[in-house]
């Protein structure tokens, strides 16, 4: 089972207009990693709606208010360094993902350059070479991300980063079992979101009939 436009549409939440624009390079995804079922489709499709803004966002959004940053890194930022650095997106990313997910230090610029992409956000160098590494296990002409980030913003490689994704973290295999907090956890590192996640997981089961 492949989703249709008007299924993409439904479990997305997105315009019909979208659905047009996604149907192809998500059916190719969903083919090649075998999330072809009602369960693995909720699942994912609930994931990727709440990831991607449902399906309009295929860049992270770093334009937080002071207290956005305060809230969502609380042990990154003081009171006065939220303030200084509230709806700075270039300057939040350095600063919160410089120095980790393989970035260089803040000053290089690596947190901006390596933000997060695709329909299921790939952030920090060492996960953009981890997706590039994966999908070229099966596609060998496969880009190389590092070089070129941006190209994880197109319908092609968003969706098929997604899908790899979900196959190299075995979230098939919690989709099955409706494990779906557990496959939150996987992608998230936690349960930010949870609420938004579950109410597209539920609409997700129906339109796909899980």
């Amino acid at each position: 089972m492949l989703p249709s436009a008007s299924q993409i549409e439904q479990a997305g939440g997105c315009t019909a207009a979208t659905a047009a624009k996604w149907v192809e390079p998500l059916r190719a995804a969903c083919l090649r990693y075998e999330i072809d079922t009602p369960a693995r489709l909720a699942a994912f499709f609930a994931q990727v709606g709440h990831e991607s803004a449902s399906l309009t966002r295929t860049v992270e959004n770093l334009n937080y208010s002071a207290q956005g940053l305060l809230k969502t890194w609380p042990s990154r930022f003081t009171r006065e360094s939220a303030a200084l650095l509230a709806r700075k997106p270039e300057q939040i990313a350095n600063r919160v993902y410089g120095g980790r997910l393989g970035n260089g230090p803040e000053a290089t610029g690596d947190g901006w350059r390596y933000r997060g992409r695709g329909l299921i956000q790939v952030t920090g160098k060492a996960n953009y070479a981890g997706i590039r590494d994966t999908l070229r296990e099966r596609s060998p002409e496969t880009p190389d991300f590092e070089l070129q980030p941006q190209l994880l913003e197109s319908p092609q490689w968003a969706a098929l980063s997604a899908a790899a994704y979900w196959d190299d973290h075995d979230l098939n295999a919690l989709a099955d079992t409706g494990e779906f907090r557990k496959i939150t956890t996987r992608i998230n590192g936690g349960q930010i979101g949870a609420a938004d996640r579950n109410a597209r997981y539920a609409k997700a089961r129906r339109v796909f009939g899980a």
